[in-house]
């Protein structure tokens, strides 16, 4: 029988992590600004629930992580290509919403001395649906879930906080509901920069799921869109451009709405609402697993608007 010493399995540990580090791929946006874009795929225990798109702002006194990553391995794995840019510490995590991958890395982070800052919408969101997501992630990390804890948000704000480091300016907006609850953008006016979490998706189709907002959601883009921003950092997929954002994540919900309305109005049902014409959508990915069931979700909450 093999035997692993100490220092080979940490050898070992150092290897796993590197792998789901090489996982996140780093996109340079602007300058000091980059982009970790996870995978678009399920959480696995190969991503460590990073499927998702993180940020790095390397400032004077420091770095500002956007979202911490899904375990705490997962954060560590983002640690290990925030090393890769820039020696300087992480001082500030920013959770951008109650999704498992922007908040359940922050007990790594707290470890490291970062402070987390996160929407009290999102902080009560998190802690609704955590233990439901804990259990989730047990199934899909298995082993890979050690040490993952949740850890909540060191100072939280109603609408709006600005955070000031190492000479920029970070405003934080909660602009309403959207995918989650607590979904928040993350402007730069500066670098003219937002990181936009789980309110923009682009290269795979959003998921209306049953605590997200038909509703609030188009607004909480008009919010982002009224910046007029240069580089734009979605929640799911590569950097992209304002009008990348709007064809692939407003003009969908709006699509669905209208489509939606008119099946509502004409006395459709929730079984028929799987049929409204999506079709204009169906070249973004993960579309054929995803379309129905935001059908059936933008029904039940159109259904008495």
């Amino acid at each position: 029988m093999a035997r692993f010493y100490p220092a080979t399995l940490s050898f070992i540990f150092v290897l796993s992590l590197a792998f789901a580090a090489h996982a996140l791929e780093i996109k340079p946006v602007t300058e000091g600004v980059w982009a970790l874009v996870g995978e678009k795929a399920q959480r696995n225990k190969e991503n460590l629930a990073n499927n998702a798109t993180f940020g790095v702002v390397e400032t004077g006194d420091g770095v500002v992580l956007i979202d911490p990553g899904g375990s705490w391995k997962g954060a560590a794995a983002i640690h290990a290509k925030i090393r890769a840019l820039t020696d300087k510490p992480v001082k500030f995590v920013i959770d951008t919403g109650g999704q498992d991958h922007r908040w359940l890395g922050n007990g790594y982070w707290k470890a490291q001395g970062a402070t987390v800052i996160a929407a009290a919408a999102a902080v009560a969101d998190q802690k609704s649906r955590g233990s439901l997501q804990m259990t989730a992630l047990g199934m899909f990390l298995g082993p890979e879930l050690a040490g993952t804890e949740p850890a909540y948000a060191d100072v939280t704000f109603e609408d709006r906080h600005v955070l000031e480091v190492g000479g920029t300016r970070f405003e934080i907006v909660h602009p309403g509901p959207a995918h989650t609850p607590g979904d928040s953008f993350v402007w730069l006016p500066q670098k003219k920069t937002v990181f936009t979490g789980d309110i923009v998706y682009v290269e795979r189709l959003l998921g209306v799921l049953e605590f997200s907002s038909i509703a609030g959601w188009p607004k909480a883009f008009e919010a982002i869109a009224a910046l007029k921003p240069e580089h734009l950092v979605p929640g799911h997929g590569g950097p992209t451009t304002l009008a990348r954002a709007k064809a692939e994540t407003y003009d969908y919900l709006m699509n669905l709405r209208s489509k939606m309305k008119a099946h509502i109005d004409a006395g459709g049902d929730i079984i028929g609402s799987v049929e409204v014409d999506q079709s204009a959508f169906s070249h973004i990915e993960l579309f054929d697993g995803l379309a129905r069931r935001n059908a059936q979700t933008a029904f039940q909450q159109m259904e008495w608007e």
